[in-house]
């Protein structure tokens, strides 16, 4: 590892002292650090003792990636990176699945990067290509989802969904989410859908508040091919958004389409933590061991 990214949210003054104190820490190590020009920015010294670059100029120059925020700064960090290099998300948000680091973790999982032992997890994108009437298609990659949903608070929409190319059904609600594993801890499992490993080889399909009671999330492969066809909108506004992070207006007729993406990103695993504990600390699970509740005595 010759040179280590630092990037923070942005107006994260509070991880000012955290970004001149791993600095520091890097270069007694003899590393270069590379921060982009936000970052940059949280401390007075930053800019002279590092090398400044723009966000996707300094992607391109690193090693490794320490990103500080929350999951929403993660995502932003993950449409920079054009090749797999190992990413620390490290936690100053309020929940976190992507950014499962703390503070304490940091420094622990840096070593490890450095050294060549850090455990990580490959997760997949999904490459969507939104398709709209006159307007030239967009192509990007998502790491968590991508929602076709209705900005107003009435009426309903409806989308017609199609996996390789087979109907799947037309789905009357609030809007639908395609979302990967990764994403699956997101805005899908706010909606009903269910949890998947981050690992697995598959994207899940869920409405967002179907008025049709047999409608439910479906599971399928990561390597189909998942066409969103915007059917009605009945003149209420819908978009399309990508990760949270873009959006686009949509109307009827316009639609995306959802594959694998080749990409990949390798998230450092916090030292001495798997999966299930990120589950039962941010979802509030029981613990290990906890004596189960029993429904009191009729």
């Amino acid at each position: 590892m010759n040179t280590i990214g630092v990037l923070a949210r942005p107006d994260l003054r509070e991880a000012g002292p955290t970004v001149v104190g791993l600095v520091d820490w890097l270069r007694r190590r003899n590393v270069r650090v590379c921060l982009d020009e936000a970052t940059a920015a949280l401390g007075d010294s930053l800019a002279a003792s590092s090398v400044v670059a723009s966000g996707r100029d300094m992607a391109g120059l690193v090693d490794a990636l320490v990103v500080l925020g929350g999951d929403g700064t993660l995502l932003a960090a993950s449409r920079l990176l054009e090749k797999p290099i190992p990413v620390l998300g490290v936690n100053f948000g309020s929940l976190g699945f992507l950014t499962e680091l703390t503070l304490d973790d940091l420094y622990p999982a840096l070593e490890g990067v450095l050294e060549g032992r850090a455990e990580h997890e490959e997760r997949r994108l999904l490459r969507v290509v939104v398709k709209r009437r006159s307007r030239p298609d967009v192509t990007a990659d998502v790491l968590n989802d991508v929602v076709i949903t209705k900005a107003g608070p009435s009426r309903i929409i409806e989308v017609d969904v199609t996996v390789d190319g087979a109907f799947v059904s037309s789905f009357r609600a609030d809007g639908i989410i395609v979302s990967s594993p990764t994403g699956s801890t997101a805005y899908n499992l706010a909606a009903g859908g269910p949890i998947l490993h981050p690992t697995l080889p598959a994207v899940v399909i869920t409405p967002i508040c179907p008025h049709m009671l047999a409608n439910r999330p479906i599971v399928v492969s990561d390597e189909a091919r998942i066409e969103a066809r915007l059917r009605a909108a009945r003149d209420v506004e819908v978009y399309a958004a990508l990760d949270g992070q873009e959006t686009f207006a949509f109307s009827d007729g316009d639609h995306v389409v959802v594959t694998g993406s080749p990409r990949r990103l390798k998230l450092v695993k916090a030292p001495g933590r798997d999966y299930y504990e990120v589950l039962r600390t941010k979802l509030k699970w029981g613990a290990a061991g906890a004596p189960a509740r029993r429904a009191p005595a009729e």
